[in-house]
């Protein structure tokens, strides 16, 4: 079973005071977000990516990179979160609008950077040109057994523009690998959500047929719910995300809706014994 997985990380940039962003409410939730949907909290953190999406979302400049990362992961969370309340239709709704975001980001940054690098290129270029004849006269300079002070001043003067420039290309060498280097996550965020919005619409439709083949929606959950109950090697999130599913799919299964009942409070359980552990102290040695 295909479930989205995180693929946006709150490694976000800095930005400047002032009202919330996508990004400032994104990095203040997300630990919170991931630890309700690992308890199988799926809908009160839907609404809360939700919150998010309308209200900041709605203001997101689209040239603004970093502000539609962090919209394309607040995305995510509300698919992953749907994905748990087996609500699988609206994940891929989700799916599709940070598909489209992140390929928006990917042309727009292109756009943006695409400029900033052919200055950085035609500078270096320059600087390098303007270099070449310097360093042939300070060479010639350095050859020399006897410089006059008319000659030793005019080394100095050589070898300060000489540190100013190679100052200013060893800058513009690293500005460009930062471009090639953020470009490069840029695409990998939207090849990974074509890629994931892919496999969701296949599997979805896999599941419209075996319904057809087997008549109803009840035959369906009928056959897959003792698959779920008794696969007890998927991790907690896929069990409770497909027994949630199969809910949906025939509401009046009174055995399926035992067992969401079941898997959610048994979860409930751990995470309460989890947090009531006192934390380990860290002995030190004398």
């Amino acid at each position: 079973m295909l479930l989205v997985r995180p693929l946006f990380l709150a490694t976000l940039l800095v930005l400047p005071c002032g009202a919330q962003s996508v990004s400032d409410r994104f990095r203040e939730n997300y630990a919170t977000w991931e630890k309700k949907l690992e308890k199988g909290e799926g809908l009160a953190v839907r609404k809360a990516a939700e919150s998010v999406i309308l209200k900041e979302g709605a203001t997101v400049n689209p040239s603004d990179y970093n502000e539609m990362r962090a919209l394309v992961g607040a995305l995510d969370v509300a698919a992953r979160a749907c994905v748990l309340d087996g609500a699988w239709e609206e994940a891929v709704q989700y799916l599709q609008k940070a598909s489209a975001t992140a390929a928006e980001n990917q042309s727009n940054a292109e756009a943006t950077f695409g400029k900033v690098r052919k200055d950085h290129e035609k500078k270096l270029q320059e600087w390098k040109e303007s270099m070449a004849p310097q360093e042939k006269r300070l060479k010639d300079l350095d050859d020399q057994p006897g410089l006059t002070e008319a000659q030793m001043k005019l080394r100095t003067q050589i070898r300060t523009f000489l540190e100013e420039h190679r100052a200013a290309v060893d800058h513009s060498e690293k500005a460009l690998k930062e471009i090639d280097t953020l470009l490069t996550q840029i695409r990998n965020v939207r090849v990974a959500y074509e890629k994931s919005l892919e496999e969701w619409k296949t599997f979805l439709e896999k599941e419209k047929l075996e319904i057809s083949q087997v008549g109803s929606n009840a035959k369906y959950v009928e056959e897959k719910l003792p698959q779920v109950r008794t696969d007890e090697t998927k991790p907690f999130f896929d069990r409770l995300a497909y027994a949630r599913r199969l809910k949906r799919l025939d509401p009046a299964n009174a055995a399926c809706a035992e067992f969401v009942r079941t898997l959610a409070s048994s979860e409930e359980q751990v995470s309460a014994v989890k947090e009531a552990r006192p934390a380990k102290k860290t002995s030190r040695r004398r």
